[in-house]
C-alpha cells in the first residue's frame, strides 16, 4: 500500500499523563515487520510543518516516524519550558502517551539542534526508553563555546518574523548548490501544505527555547562526562559549514558517548539533513537497521 507523503497527514493529538495534548503525525508502516518506531524532535521554533516533507517520506519507507509538538509548541498545549531538562521529561510523556517504553518497548529517537539537546536528556534520564539515538546539528551540554548563538545567527532565526532570506543564511551554506537545495527544501516545506498548517510558535515559546539553549551551553565540563553513561549507538552527523552549531561539536560529542559514530556532510550547514534528504535518510536507515543493541 502506498504511503500517504508527510505533507498530506492530517494533524492529530494525544492526551499525555502530564495533561498535556500533544499535537503529531504518524506516517509509514505500523505493521510488525516495521521494527522500532522512530520518534522526531524538532529544532529551536520549528513544528510539524518545518520538517522537510521529502525527509521524512524518505524515512518513513521502511519504518513508523512519529514527529510532534512539544509542549506550548505548535498545536501542543501546555507552556513551553525554559528548561531542556524539562522538555525531556515532557517528549518521554509523549512517548509513553504513544504506547512506547511501557511494555510495548523502546523507540530510536532523532533530534535536530535544540531537539538534539532534549534527545539526550530523554536518553539519559530513561535510558530503557531509547534503542538507538540520532543527533543531528547538537553539542554536548557545557561545552565551551555554545553558550546562546553568535549575533549573526540568533538575528537571522530569533526576530519575531523572519523570512526565506535570514533563513537560508543560517540553514544553508554559501554555495550555490547549497542556496538551490535551499530553496527547494523552502519550496517543500511551505508550498506542500497548504490547509491545516500547524499553528506557528510563538514569541513566548521563542525566548523559552533560547533560555534552554543559553542555559544548555553555559560552560560546565563536569556534564559532559555524563554522556559516558549513554550505553546505546549513537549516530552524530552534520553539515561542514553550520554557522549555529558548529561541526566540531559533532566531534566533541561523538567523542564523549562509547558507542557513536559521526558524520559531516560536505557544503551544507544546520540544515544538512534537509539539503543531502536521501543520502542522510539512507545513513539513518542502515544505522537503524544495524542490529540490537
Amino acid at each position: 500500500m502506498e504511503l500517504t507523503s508527510y505533507s498530506g497527514l492530517p494533524n492529530e493529538r494525544v492526551k499525555a499523563a502530564n495533561g498535556i495534548d500533544y499535537a503529531y503525525r504518524d506516517t509509514g508502516p505500523t505493521d510488525d515487520g516495521a521494527g522500532v518506531p522512530l520518534v522526531l524532535l524538532q529544532h529551536f521554533r520549528g513544528n510539524l510543518d518545518n520538517w522537510d516533507p521529502a525527509l521524512i517520506d524518505a524515512l518513513a519507507a521502511g519504518r513508523r516516524v512519529i514527529a510532534f509538538d512539544n509542549a506550548g509548541v505548535g498545536g501542543s498545549t501546555g507552556t513551553t519550558p525554559h528548561t531542556v531538562d524539562r522538555m525531556a521529561h515532557d517528549a518521554i510523556a509523549f512517548i509513553e502517551a504513544m504506547g512506547a517504553g511501557g511494555g510495548q518497548g523502546p523507540v530510536d529517537v532523532l533530534g535536530f539542534s535544540l531537539g538534539s539537546f532534549v534527545a539526550q536528556r530523554v536518553a539519559l534520564t530513561r535510558p530503557a526508553l531509547v534503542r538507538r539515538l540520532v543527533l543531528a546539528s547538537s553539542a554536548p551540554q557545557g561545552a565551551d563555546g555554545m553558550h546562546g548563538w553568535a549575533p549573526e545567527v540568533i538575528g537571522a532565526v530569533g526576530n519575531p518574523e523572519t523570512s526565506p532570506e535570514e533563513y537560508l543564511s543560517v540553514f544553508f551554506a554559501r554555495s550555490e548548490t547549497s542556496l538551490r537545495a535551499g530553496r527547494q527544501t523552502l519550496q517543500r516545506i511551505y508550498g506542500a501544505r497548504s490547509a491545516d498548517r500547524d499553528p506557528a510558535t510563538d514569541w513566548a515559546t521563542r525566548e523559552a527555547q533560547y533560555d534552554a539553549v543559553c542555559t544548555w551551553g553555559i560552560p560546565d565540563h563536569a556534564k559532559l562526562q555524563r554522556l559516558g553513561c549513554l550505553r546505546m549507538p549513537v549516530f552524530v552527523a552534520n553539515g561542514d559549514s553550520d554557522p549555529m552549531i558548529l561541526p566540531h561539536y559533532s566531534h566533541l560529542l561523538a567523542g564523549l558517548i562509547p558507542q557513536a559514530r559521526v558524520k559531516i556532510y560536505p557544503d551544507a550547514a544546520h540544515g544538512f539533513l534537509f539539503q543531502h534528504h536521501a543520502e542522510f535518510a539512507a545513513d539513518v536507515d542502515a544505522f537503524l537497521g544495524g542490529g540490537s543493541r
